[in-house]
Order: C-alpha cells, then structure tokens, then sequence
C-alpha cells in the first residue's frame, strides 16, 4: 500500500528535517495562524479508512487498458523533452540547443501569447513518472532525471543576473538573445552624445518573424524616441526618428523581409536632412526632408539593443554581431567595405561614439572599443533576478499583475498558479519514482517562494484572485502541497495550503446550496480534491464536507451518461442535461479530475457510488477520449468530447499542448491506480475495478491476479499466490448489476445476496491456488436526460453504446417491442459477429463509447415508442404521453424486473386504469394494451 506520495518518499521524509524556510516577507492573517499551528511530519493520512496501492503494485495484464497504454508509452518514449524544456530554458537565457518548443500552448505563438506555457511539462514528468513505475524502464527515468537536472539549472539561472549566450557569429563570436528570454543590451546615456550627423550599423540574425521587435530603440518614451525595427507592420525594415510619438515619425522603409536565421546587415546615415537606410550593403530607402537627428532628442534615458520603448512590441529575437555607432554618416562604399569585414578591419574603423563586438563569452556585460569606455549590460525586461525558490517557464510578472487584477483577460494572466501546480506535481511524482533529492528540492523551493508571495496578502486580496474566473485558476495545488507537507514537514507548507481556501465556494458547499451554475468546471473541481486533503492535514470537518456535498451536485445533476461534466468548459443549472448538449460538452480534464475526488473521496467513507462513478467515468470517457493509434508528436486525447448527434471526436484539439492532452497522457498510465485498495488496518482487499492486472500485496505476502477480457467478458477470475494471509474480499458489485452477481470460491458458491450498488464480501484464510470466480450478467438498459425524459443514452452493463451514424439529428430509436420480464433491452439489439460490443439495431451500427476512432457517433438519442408493443405483439393502439414526455410504456417498464408474467401483465392492468381515470387513455384502448400484453410471450 502507499499513501499520497510513495512508500519511498514517506520513508525519506522520516529523516527530513522539518526546519523552517527563511522567509523575506513576514505572514499576516491566516497564513500567521496556520503556521503557528502546523504539525510535524505525518505518514500516510490517520483519516483514511482504505489505502491504495503504489501503481509497481499493480501490473496490466493484456486488456483494452494495456492497450491504451500501450500506445501513450510509444508516445513518450520517443518525444525529445528537450522541446519541452526549449521554454524553460528560454525563460533563464539558457541556450535551448536549437530544441523547437512543441506549440500550442506551451509555446510563445500559442493561445493568449502562450501564458500557459509550462504547464504541459509538469503533465510529462507526472506521464513519465506513472510509466516508470508501472513498466521499470530505464527510459522513463533517463527522461525524468533529463528533465529535472535541466529545471535545476533554470532555477539557479533565475536567481542570477542574465549572463551572456555567446554563439557563432558573422566574423567570430556574437550574442543570442533566445526568444522568451526577454533579454536586452542597455547601453549607457551617453552613448549617442547629441550627434548632429550619425551612423548606425549592426550585424543581426534575427530568429523570429514578430513585428517591431527593435535592433535599437534611443528614447525616453513613446514621444521622444528613435529606432530601428527589424520588421514593421509590412513586415520590413524600417527606421524612425520623432519628438511627437508615431504621428510625427520620420521614416525610412525597406523593400524586403530579412530572412530568418541568416545574418543581414543594416545601417543608418543622417546627416545633412537625409536619412539612408542601407540592407547588406545596398541603400533601400532614402528620406531627403529627414530634419530630426540625435541632437534634437536631447539627453535619453532608454538606449536599447533589442527593446522597444512601446511596452507590448516584442523582444528582438536573435543574435547581434558588431553594432557600431560613428558621429558622422559614412558613404556607401565606407558602408560597403562592412560587409566583408568587422569595422576595425575597415576605412571606418571602430564606431566613434560606441563599439561592441559582442565577443564576450561569459558574464553580462560587453565592452566598448570606441575608447569611450562605455560598458553595456545584459539585461531582462522584468528586472531583477527571480526570487529565491522561483521556478516557471515565463517570468514573475504574471503572479505579480494576479494581485492587482479585479478581472479575467487570459492574454494578460491565465492561470499562474494552476501551472504551478503542474509542475509541482510532476516534480512531486519524479521524486517519488526515482528517489532525485533535486526534483523535491526544487518542490520544496517553490512552496517556499509562493508562501512567501501569498503570506503578505491581506485575506481579501486571496479571495478576489482565487475567485477571477481563468487568471485565477490554480488546480489542484493544495492536493499538491499537501504531499509535499508530509514529505517536509515544513509547517509554512501547510500554511501555504490553507492560503488558497475559496471561502464562499467551502462555505456553500459545507451548507450544501447549490452555486454551481455558471461555474468554470475544470476551475473548481480539483479544488475540492485539494480540501480534501486539507482535512487530511488539519481535521477541519468543513473541507471535508464541502467536498462530498460538491461531488453530490455534480453527480448526476450535472452529469452526462459517459460520466462527464460542463458545456462550453462551465456548468449551468442543476438537473439541465438535454439543455447543455453541444459539440463543447464533457471537456476531458473534468472527467479526469471527477475521478481523482471521486477516488479521494472513497478514501474517507467506502460508499459504493463513488466507485460506480469511477468505473462509469473510466470505461468511456477516459478510455474513449484517447484515440486507438500512435503517434510520435502528439498524445491524441480529446479536449471536448461534443454529444450532439453526428459527432466526430478531435484528437488533435485547439493548438495542441491542451491541458486535456496533459491530463490523458497521465490517465493513460495509471489505469491501474484504483482497481485494488486495502483496509488501513490490512482486514481487508477492495476489489473495486475488474480489469485484468495482478496485485502484489507485500504487506501480507500475496499476490492476486485477475483475469478477463471485462467489458467484452461478464466475468472475472482472481486466483491468489503467495503465502496464506486472512482478510475479507470485498467485491465491488456495480449498481447496473441487476441481472445478477454470483461468486464461487474454488468452484463452490458463497452464500449471501450481493445487491447492486455495494459490496459483496467474503472473509477466509486465503492460500496460494485459490481461486474466485465473479458472474455479472450485462443488461441492456437506457438512461434518461433528466430535463428530457425522451432524449436517452444506452448502456450494455457499464459499457456506454453510441450509434454509427453521421445523421446530424437526433436519432429515433424504438426499444420496448422485445423487452424481457428483467426490463432487459437486450433483444433489440443483435451482435455482430466477431467485433465484441457490436451491435446493430435498426440496421444501424452500435459500438463501445471507449473505442477511439473518427467516427460520427450518437451519444444520446430521441426515444420514440409510437405505438404499444408487448413481445413483438401490436395492441393496435398509439402509445400516449404525459406533458412531460413519459409515456405508458415509459410506465409500465419503470416497474422492471417483474418476477413473471403475471406480475408484467399486473402492472400493465393497473397503469392503464390510472392512465384511463386521468382522461390520457380510453377505456377500449386500454383493455386492447391489457389484452396483448397477457398474450404476448417474454424473455426473462
């Protein structure tokens, strides 16, 4: 068994020092009570009644999951993640090895300027971890110990001032400014010293095609300024000079793009009322009424290499070789000689007013040769160095606007914190699975700088950030930091925990009303995971029960069939399913984060429903959403999975890097992860998934291992090895189970009624050869839209069924005609040969949700029973309905099973006499329904 983290890790925090962290800022509020009254260094939670297993614990064995797995292990192991460091790297002024960044959202051209970027890799090395421990391939933890020795080193580049990227240049050496470095060279006042007459010249091998990035900007504002941009809005070069902001900017403009990735040449000359723009050597543009020069700007506070004084132009991205600034304006054959040579090497010699080769290999400033001894320096937009602990892929400034900021606008903030937390985790989960002291280390560091950011917040600032819908986002972090507090002992971490508590949704919930609507839904159930384990830590009964009465709002008032939640990403009234249909329901990540609550949940109280749930989520959602193919650049998991009729399912959505693609890759490789718990006291093993895999159960010395083909098999085999050991087998048995639940013990059969919706349980000294043998029936069943009783979805046991069908709406569909005396759906449909859970009714296609393929399906359609049918027989007569939809058979089958026909034809008789007394139904008709009905002949 293992708590949160790992046995591992649980043992290592024993030695652990719970030492204090030095903290700059000092702790006001709740923060200041919380660390006041932190606790030592816990083990697994006193709280939890049941224990999981680590995934080592449990292995696959052949089956759909191995499958699915299977698939999402070829992906990582083939993905360079260096490509997912190029962002973090970029971020420190790290060379990046010429790694392209995946896109998407974790690149800077992605959505909303890529303020998300980061968030994908945390999602990786959590993948990585879970492949590691349920494969022990080396890969995966080469990969891991890659990646966090990569994030060390940005880390520690963070805290220092930039430091020069020295690489190949145009004559020798240059420097690179890598794009999302947001690096600059500042250079000293004085450096254009009034010139009347002047010329500017670089050598530049630009890396990115952002319009007015600036070669040089010389300005105080966006008034007084003069630059040379590498592109303008036409994407050419273009030179500028004004005293009174763009409207009244001299200019001269290129004729053509500077070609990326290759060194071009550029040079301005003013003197005399002409301004001369010169490319490789060749004058492109030239401006004879150019009245404005250096002189007239007077004394500049901004002289940039690389940085526009217009605060949303891009960082030039690139690389600088020679920029030379002459008091006079050469001629073009002076200008010609440049190109074949360094300035020194030429007629003009080194620059007059400045010089800088850029030959510098280390530090961060570069020298000037002009004899003027003017001294640049590397700087970053967001100025000083991070603080300590600080780690991410973009700077500080989106944590620090957060604070400030009343309003969701992603472009500006998205979701700082919730990409904390991703990497958090993955750094959390590389520790536990392969024992690096770095990766916790730099955990342990980033609690400690967000505990020192959030501390000083008054408690009102925290409840307006954590309330902004997106910019304010932050997952499932304090499930995070509360891992991280078991394993440091840091009583700041737990404080750091309890500084994320959104009061008004605790509260709510704890009083069990209903806010939910209008609710982002990904934003705010993972949350509850996290109060969850603040209870664990703390024993305040309020997280605790605000989590469960959560769980029962959304479960199944905002539930669709497949076991997904929210439309469009949100959550509108309860009990509107029908109403919220659309191409954009049921977003990936929800279903993944009901399942980690629902798991938690289950930790505290063994309600059968919460596990009903997991396997209802697991078996279609999950599954369905990874498609069934490889592929080596992409995860393909789905972010919406769209109910409308005719669907096709997107494998590749949005720009790619979703978080739904990140939170597949991790349900890929920790299907296992709930299929098996044990009482905390060792009395007893949870079955509570049957998927083929084998349990070793080290505590008790004893292996179980399960074999079937569930769900294209009603049964499963658990044969035990090992040494004997004494503990009750609890069974899960499913609520749709109501066919029957029959279990034998080495060919015997175990007395007792197992009920749909709990758990059967058999208690005995266990002996290696043992072997339990459980029967569970499938049924065919609908499950009706609760706002739509006619609008259904059709579940075979807990497999969803969607029709094949690119119809664009909703299907009718006819079910009664052959229903059994069990309410059973079954004869309507008949199996195809040779394709399990295939079925055609109607002559149209039926296939497992869980199947990954492009086809358009139906998820849910339009029940229609136009007229009664009992057994195939037709009572001549229309099938009536209520204002609401539901009609007499509708009726009539809600009293399903019936123990034999006589208690059917029962029902029949007295639903037609109350129809009848309500004026929906005549009383011939009515006698001609009774008589078919005690004619016709049933299947069980």
């Amino acid at each position: 068994m293992a708590p949160p983290l790992s046995r591992r890790s649980l043992l290592q925090a024993a030695a652990l020092a719970a030492a204090t962290p030095a903290v700059p800022l000092a702790a006001t509020g709740r923060a200041a009570a919380a660390v006041q009254e932190a606790t030592p260094v816990a083990a697994a939670p006193s709280s939890w009644t049941v224990q999981p297993f680590a995934l080592d614990d449990v292995a696959l064995r052949p089956g759909i999951f191995a499958d699915k797995r299977q698939l999402m292990l070829d992906h990582a192991r083939g993905y360079d993640v260096n490509r997912l460091l190029q962002v973090f790297r970029a971020n420190a002024g790290l060379s990046t090895g010429g790694a392209v960044a995946p896109g998407g959202w974790e690149g800077l051209d992605g959505e909303a300027n890529g303020n998300l970027r980061g968030h994908y890799t945390g999602h990786f090395l959590t993948m990585l971890s879970q492949a590691y421990a349920g494969t022990g391939e080396q890969v995966f933890v080469d990969k891991i110990r890659t990646m966090v020795g990569a994030l060390t080193d940005v880390r520690e580049a963070l805290r220092k001032d930039p430091a020069v990227l020295s690489i190949g240049g145009k004559f020798g050496t240059a420097v690179e400014n890598v794009r999302g470095s947001y690096q600059y060279v500042d250079l000293p006042a004085a450096v254009l010293q009034g010139a009347s007459a002047i010329t500017l010249s670089a050598w530049v091998k630009p890396a990115h095609d952002g319009n007015w990035a600036r070669v040089f900007d010389f300005g105080n504002d966006n008034t007084r300024y003069m630059y040379l941009a590498a592109r303008n809005a036409g994407g050419v070069p273009r030179f500028a000079i004004t005293t009174s902001g763009p409207g009244g900017e001299q200019a001269l403009n290129g004729t053509t793009a500077l070609p990326l990735h290759q060194w071009s040449h550029l040079a301005v000359t003013i003197a005399g009322g002409t301004g001369t723009l010169y490319v490789n050597g060749t004058a492109v543009a030239r401006n004879t009424a150019m009245s404005l020069t250096p002189a007239v700007l007077g004394a500049l506070a901004n002289n940039w290499l690389g940085r526009s004084n217009f605060s949303t132009d891009p960082v030039f991205a690139g690389a600088y070789d020679e920029f030379n600034v002459w008091s006079r304006a050469l001629n073009a054959a002076e200008i010609g000689q440049l190109q074949n040579s360094r300035a020194a090497d030429a007629s003009a010699g080194h620059g007059d007013l400045a010089s800088y080769a850029f030959d510098e290999t280390r530090g961060g400033t570069f020298a000037d040769a002009s004899g003027r001894g003017l001294t640049a320096t590397l700087r970053r937009t967001w100025g000083a160095p991070s603080h300590p602990g600080f780690l991410a892929a973009y700077p500080e400034t989106q944590f620090i606007e957060l604070e400030s900021r009343t309003t969701p606008d992603y472009t500006k903030v998205w979701a700082p914190y919730y990409t904390a937390h991703k990497i958090l985790r993955g750094l959390l989960d590389a520790y536990a699975a392969t024992d690096d002291d770095r990766a916790l280390d730099l955990a342990s560091g980033m609690c400690d700088w967000m505990y020192s950011r959030l501390s000083r917040l008054p408690e009102s600032t925290l409840q307006r950030m954590w309330g902004i819908f997106s910019s304010g986002e932050f997952g499932g972090i304090v499930e995070a930091i509360c891992d991280l507090h078991t394993v440091t002992g840091k009583a700041e971490h737990l404080a750091l925990a309890k500084l994320f508590d959104l009061d008004r949704l605790i509260d709510a919930c704890a009083a069990n009303t209903d806010i939910l609507d209008g609710l982002h839904a990904n934003q705010h159930i993972p949350i509850f995971t996290g109060y969850v384990r603040l209870y664990d830590e703390t024993g305040e009964e309020r997280y605790l029960t605000s989590a469960k009465h959560f769980w029962d709002m959304v479960v199944p008032h905002r539930m669709y069939g497949i076991g997904g939640t929210s439309t469009q990403e949100f959550w509108k009234a309860r009990d509107v399913i029908a109403g919220t249909i659309s191409a954009t329901t049921a977003e990936t990540c929800c279903a993944y984060n009901m399942l980690k609550l629902s798991r938690t949940l289950f930790f505290h109280e063994q309600d059968p429903k919460y596990m009903d749930y997991y396997e209802r989520a697991l078996y279609n959602q999950v599954l369905g959403s990874k498609q069934d193919k490889p592929d080596a650049e992409k995860p393909l998991v789905t972010y919406f999975i769209g109910l409308t009729p005719g669907h096709v399912r997107d494998y590749t959505p949005k720009q790619g890097t979703t978080c739904c693609e990140g939170t597949g890759m991790e349900s890929a490789t920790k299907y296992q992860d709930s299929v098996y718990f044990a009482k905390s006291d060792g009395s007893a093993l949870y079955v509570n998934l049957y998927s083929p895999s084998t349990l070793t159960w080290a505590e008790k010395g004893v292996t179980v291992t399960q074999t079937t083909a569930y769900p294209r098999e009603q049964s499963s085999t658990l044969t035990f090895g090992g040494g004997r050991a004494s503990f009750t087998l609890r069974l899960r048995v499913p609520s749709w189970a109501t066919a029957g639940f029959r279990v034998t013990v080495n060919g015997g059969a175990v007395s007792g009624t197992p009920r749909p919706g709990s758990y059967f349980s058999v208690s005995r000294t266990w002996r290696a050869g043992d072997t339990v043998r459980v029967t569970m029936p499938f049924r065919t069943r609908v499950e009706k839209a609760l706002d739509d009783p006619s609008l259904q979805t059709l579940f075979h046991g807990p497999v969803n069924l969607v029709a094949r069908d690119s119809a664009t709406e909703y299907l009718k569909v006819g079910l009664y005609r052959d229903a059994g005396l069990s309410g059973d759906l079954s004869a309507s449909l008949k199996p195809v040969s040779g394709k399990p859970l295939h079925f055609t009714l109607d002559g149209r296609e039926w296939a497992p949700f869980f199947e990954g393929t492009e086809d358009p399906t139906h998820a849910y359609f339009r029940r229609s029973e136009p007229k009664v049918v009992f057994g195939g027989r037709d009572a001549g007569v229309a099938n009536p309905a209520k204002t609401d939809g539901t009609t007499l058979l509708d009726e009539v089958w809600a009293g399903a099973p019936f123990r034999n026909k006589g208690a059917l034809v029962a029902r029949v008789r007295s639903t037609v006499d109350a129809w009848v007394a309500a004026g929906l139904l005549s009383r011939a008709d009515g006698d001609k329904v009774v008589s078919t009905a005690g004619a016709a002949s049933y299947q069980p």
